[in-house]
Parts: C-alpha cells; structure tokens; sequence
C-alpha cells in the first residue's frame, strides 16, 4: 500500500496572502482585556494623563476605535529592562474618548541624532485595512522638537504641529487625533 501524500497544489490552489480586513465593529466585546490605559498608577511619581478623541473627517467621534501606546520609560529603557511594559491600550467610548495614565518618556538615541521625548501611537478602528501610526510629542519640549529628526523632516509646520500633544490646566495632556479631514494627524508610513 503507497502512503498518502498531500497532492501538490496547482496553480489555482496554490496560497494567496489572506485579504486584510477592518478592525471592529466589535472591538470592545473581547478586545479590552489585551493592555490597559494605565501603564503606571496614577498616584506613581511622574504618573501623566494623556487623553483625547478619534475623529473622523467630519469631526465625528468614533465609537469603536482601539488607540495603542508604546514607549521607554523615563530613562529611556525598554522591555525588558524596564521595571513595566510600555504598551498600553484603550478603547474609545462612545464619544470617541481614550485616555492613559503613564510617564513621560526619556529623549532616545537615532543615528540622524536625539530623537525627542515622544509616545508611539496605533489606531485601529472600523473602515481602516492596516493600523495608523503616528506620535505624540510632548508641549513642553520645543527645542527637543525642533531637533527632533522626524519632527525636522516634515516640512509644513501644521502637519508637525499635529504631532505635538496640548498641555491642560490640570497637569495632563490632550492629543485629539483626526482621521481625515482639514485637521488630519500626521500619520507614517511603515
């Protein structure tokens, strides 16, 4: 008796990279358990709150957005040298609202030169095929922005300007993040 071999694969059978898909509609029914919007405790020394809004290009909310933080902490360490993870994730409500509670980051080596302070951001969310990655800067670094390589090689000052959080009366920070539209955020490709 010949044992059974797998046929081999014609050209019709043959695999194809599977087609990408949209994240959502149901992100919050199984999504939420993976990261956290508190990568530190918010009574931690040098706790930080950094919130804001998903928006569509009609300045709409979106509901079912997942935003995704990565960062060193604040002496530039990464995991695992870090004492805690650097990833965060929230899940926009029905406002389109996210928030984190974390530290802000030390300034990080690059081979073009000191990269600013900054907090690597993702965006998924219904309607988009792959994520959307852009930063956030901080407010109160501009001389560190002005540097700042990545920062440098936009060249219009409202695109960059896009990239740079808006510090609060109360301590936190704001980044509203437009999807489209006449205030887009400034996204990268990857």
């Amino acid at each position: 008796m010949t044992p059974w071999r797998r046929p081999s694969p014609t050209a019709a059978q043959s695999p194809a990279p599977t087609p990408s898909q949209t994240a959502g509609p149901f992100l919050h029914m199984g999504f939420d358990w993976l990261g956290g919007e508190r990568l530190v405790e918010p009574s931690a020394q040098g706790a930080l709150r950094i919130h804001g809004r998903v928006l569509d290009g009609a300045g709409e909310p979106v509901p079912d957005a997942s935003v995704e933080i990565w960062q060193a902490d604040g002496v530039g360490r990464f995991p695992p040298e870090a004492p805690w993870s650097g990833f965060g994730r929230s899940l926009t409500d029905g406002a389109g609202r996210f928030q984190f509670v974390t530290v802000k980051p030390a300034a990080l080596p690059s081979p073009e030169g000191p990269e600013a302070p900054h907090i690597d951001v993702s965006i998924f969310a219904r309607g988009l095929l792959q994520r959307l990655v852009t930063r956030i800067y901080f407010p109160d670094e501009a001389a560190a922005n002005a540097a700042d390589p990545v920062l440098r090689s936009i060249a219009d000052a409202a695109v960059r300007r896009s990239l740079v959080a808006v510090a609060e009366a109360d301590g936190g920070l704001r980044f509203d993040i437009h999807l489209q539209g006449p205030d887009e955020t400034a996204f990268f490709a990857y």
